[in-house]
């Protein structure tokens, strides 16, 4: 089992709005290292999910509902999407700045690599999260 990161802008795509959906495909990734982490995710893997830019923090567990397919979005180009359900939200949302406190979180892609829109975790990392949230399994 792989675990993930994935992004969204609460103004453009909210947890909110995707708890009230029940599900959404994970579409409009143009970055290639991005894309390949969509292709490599599994159905069942789990995901944070993570509001970027206004609020900065992972407030959300979601899963991969469907694997890889092509991105219905993309006019052109060789781009991929998958469909993610949401889990529970977090009870305690975990903060950039918390991420970065962390020795054992500070080195994550999300403070990394922090343009890409989809990352990887390990199951370290991804525990670590869940347990900064108070949220377990």
């Amino acid at each position: 089992m792989n675990h993930w990161l994935a992004k969204s802008e609460p103004e453009a795509y909210s947890w909110a709005q995707f708890m009230r959906d029940g599900h959404t495909a994970w579409t409009g990734v143009r970055s290639f290292q991005a894309r390949n982490n969509l292709r490599a995710m599994k159905r069942g893997d789990p995901v944070l999910f993570y509001h970027s830019v206004s609020e900065k923090q992972v407030v959300g567990l979601a899963r991969v509902e469907r694997e890889h397919y092509p991105d219905p979005t993309a006019a052109e180009g060789d781009w991929s999407a998958v469909d993610l359900v949401p889990v529970k939200p977090l009870k305690s949302p975990v903060t950039l700045a918390a991420i970065k406190a962390d020795k054992i979180l500070q080195g994550i892609a999300l403070v990394r690599q922090s343009r890409l829109s989809v990352t990887p975790l390990t199951a370290v990392e991804f525990e670590r999260l869940l347990e900064l949230a108070k949220a377990g399994r």
